[in-house]
């Protein structure tokens, strides 16, 4: 079972059309898909496509932590670092759960993601 909607590296998700991308979130996607998430995930897309061209590694979106029964919006690996981002499409400035919301996220893998626990892991 994959714990992510879309993953690839990111030499590759920079030289993927957005739509594909978008057909693979879709596709994967197990729940109703709002029009509003959707466009949630073109402009995540398009964000991410401009700031990781100078980078290596790995980009994963919706990825699942079953511990907590929650999805990271996008986990970005380059190096020996994990980048947990978390979208808020259209708003202004982050609330104050948001910026929980992620912190769990990052802790959460730190502690119980085996495989994360020698990576230094960074929220945004």
């Amino acid at each position: 079972m994959r714990r992510e909607y879309y993953s690839d590296t990111i030499a590759n998700f920079l030289k993927t059309m957005p739509t594909e991308i978008l057909g693979w979130l879709v596709k994967n996607n197990d729940f109703a898909l709002e029009q509003t998430q959707r466009d949630a995930w073109l402009e995540e897309i398009t964000i991410l496509q401009k700031a990781l061209q100078p980078y290596q590694g790995s980009v994963y979106f919706e990825y699942s932590i079953p511990r907590m029964g929650k999805r990271i919006d996008v986990v970005v690996i380059t190096g020996s670092t994990i980048f947990i981002l978390e979208f808020k499409v259209g708003e202004n400035e982050f609330p104050s759960y948001a910026i929980d919301q992620v912190w769990d996220y990052a802790l959460d893998l730190k502690n119980f993601h085996e495989t994360s626990h020698e990576h230094f892991v960074a929220q945004y």
